[in-house]
């Protein structure tokens, strides 16, 4: 004759299987998001012309998007729900639909755009053209080109200053920064730079623009109101990512070849310290407060997290190999690593700093936005 059940086992059985249950629920759905919405992270794939989209609720892959080649610079639309990069080798932006993943448009912009960047309002979208020496500015709602502009030798990239009022856009191989006015695409200024600008970080009260040059290892430091170069920085090695605190105090510049961070005090437009973080640290984010950043590094394959108040640097967190461009989810829950050469997006748990899982995406992951909507 069989055993009865044994109620004093199987009861607190059951109680713990559903409290695990709702922990991982809880886990996986960050706390702020309500089960009408959707919170997804579009991967660029610059080996194989597709954007990769991932449900972070259900942490998987649920679509990918064929765009065309080289796909780079995702950006998640400020006002639209939609996802806009630029096609490197074809030679336009796109914008997708983000319900349906359509791609609503491939609007042509001029030869080799790495980038492009958004109006404050999100009505216009700039893009320089690298190999047509070009600025245009493009209509969100129509996706029209509304006006154009000539720049110097392989603009690298177009950035918005937070006031909307005027563009940025350093000459690679002039070492200029040209300066544009945002609602005619008029020059405004030409100004001479440390070698090979690349990468630009405004300061939020549109006073400063600091430019990274990868031919002399320096920063420099522009006035936006007088249009005159103020400094050029001397770094440890050739500048990567640039990160600029929210309150503008501060501006962290990623150095692989010295193997760590520069920390710059915009104030007083100097260097202020330097970090020792691992073998390449290239990219990198930081939480809402600035109290976070996280660093990748591509020899190393993991992700360094820093809390800034003390400088304490926390143990490394494992990625894929070659990790590159990372960002926070809206709540801060959820770190994304895009991993190059494994081909997959690492997801990390803020909250233990711990590594969830890694989702593969397409051929060489280069670029990444996430959208709430």
């Amino acid at each position: 004759m069989p055993r009865g059940l044994n109620y004093r086992l199987l009861i607190p059985a059951i109680l713990i299987v559903a409290s695990a249950t709702v922990e991982i629920a809880r886990e996986r759905r960050p706390s702020f998001l309500r089960p009408d919405l959707r919170l997804y992270a579009f991967v660029g794939n610059a080996g194989d012309g597709t954007v990769s989209v991932v449900d972070l609720i259900r942490v998987s892959k649920i679509a990918t998007i064929a765009v065309g080649p080289t796909p780079s610079g995702l950006r998640a639309h400020p006002k639209f729900n939609q996802i806009w990069g630029v096609s490197t080798e074809g030679g336009y932006a796109f914008a997708i639909d983000t319900f349906n993943g359509q791609v609503l448009a491939r609007i042509p912009v001029g030869q080799s755009p790495f980038a492009l960047d958004f109006s404050p309002d999100g009505n216009r979208a700039y893009v320089a053209a690298s190999g047509s020496a070009s600025l245009v500015a493009i209509d969100c709602r129509t996706g029209q080109i509304v006006a154009r502009a000539r720049t110097g030798k392989r603009p690298w990239l177009a950035r918005v200053t937070p006031d909307g009022k005027q563009i940025v856009v350093p000459n690679r191989d002039d070492s200029t920064v040209q300066i544009f006015d945002a609602a005619t695409l008029a020059s405004l200024a030409t100004i001479g730079v440390a070698a090979h600008p690349e990468q630009v970080a405004i300061l939020p009260d549109d006073s400063v623009a600091f430019v990274s040059a990868t031919g002399s290892n320096e920063v420099s430091a522009i006035d936006l109101k007088r249009h005159v170069l103020v400094a050029n920085l001397q770094l440890t090695g050739p500048p990567a990512a640039m990160l600029l605190k929210p309150d503008g105090g501060e501006l962290y510049i990623n150095v692989p070849a010295s193997h760590g961070l520069e920390i710059v005090d915009t104030w007083r437009t100097e260097i202020s310290e330097s970090m020792v973080l691992g073998s390449a640290p290239t990219q990198g984010t930081m939480t809402a407060d600035a109290s976070l950043v996280y660093v990748t590094d591509a020899v190393a394959n993991d992700v360094t997290p820093i809390e800034m108040a003390t400088r304490h640097l926390l143990p490394q967190i494992p990625t894929g190999r070659r990790p590159g461009p990372c960002a926070l989810d809206p709540s801060g829950e959820l770190l994304l690593v895009a991993d190059e050469d494994s081909a997959d997006l690492a997801v990390i748990r803020v909250r233990t700093q711990s590594l969830i899982t890694m989702i593969p995406v397409g051929t060489r992951p280069n670029s990444l936005a996430i959208k709430l909507f």
